[in-house]
């Protein structure tokens, strides 16, 4: 059977992972999950974990409330 991961992305990023696709640095990401405005993210015993589409979600969201030019 084929291992079904080995070509894809993982789904759950740890906060270093989710800083680089936003291109952000982390406290940017502690930050905003501390106000609450980041992307969704849920702890996983201690460490905090985003989910890819999470953040793909977030992503598209703050694109559609920035002004177009």
């Amino acid at each position: 059977m084929p291992d079904l991961t080995a070509d894809h992305d993982p789904e759950l990023l740890t906060i270093t992972e989710a800083a680089d696709v936003l291109r952000a640095p982390v406290a940017t990401l502690r930050y905003w999950r501390h106000c609450g405005t980041g992307p969704k993210s849920f702890r996983l015993g201690r460490r905090v974990l985003y989910r890819r589409a999470d953040l793909r979600t977030w992503i598209d969201a703050q694109a559609a409330q920035s002004p177009r030019r």
